[in-house]
């Protein structure tokens, strides 16, 4: 998996919420000012070089849908981000958010409350 660019992101966030659409209804969903109709055109073949999307075709007329989960890139994204600055450690991550933040004892203990059940998602200690 790749990276996207900040105007590729924007794309897959409003593809990845409508599900499946065509060119005007990713428009519709960006912020504005309205990037122009082959800006997002070109964008949307871009990503799918690239295997985030695929499309189904209706005579001329293209219907745009996500192929891979916001769940997966986000883990892939974030994985990326903790080794480049983090060296890839949870510990450094929260470490400096807690420094950052002013995070009291009890904030603390809900993120490690958070963290154990995501790592044990049976539930099992």
């Amino acid at each position: 998996m790749k990276e996207l660019t900040k105007a590729e992101e924007q794309v897959m966030k409003a593809l990845w919420q409508i599900e499946r659409g065509v060119v005007h209804d990713i428009i519709a969903k960006l912020p504005d000012p309205k990037p122009a109709y082959n800006t997002v055109s070109t964008i949307v073949r871009i990503l799918e070089t690239k295997e985030f999307v695929s499309h189904k075709a209706y005579g001329k007329t293209y219907e745009y849908f996500p192929i891979i989960a916001k769940k997966d890139y986000s883990k892939f994204y974030l994985s990326n981000f903790m080794d480049g600055y983090f060296g890839g450690s949870f510990k450094n991550l929260v470490s400096f958010f807690a420094e950052e933040n002013n995070l009291d004892v009890n904030e603390l203990n809900e993120l490690i409350t958070i963290a154990k059940k995501d790592s044990n998602p049976t539930g099992h200690e």
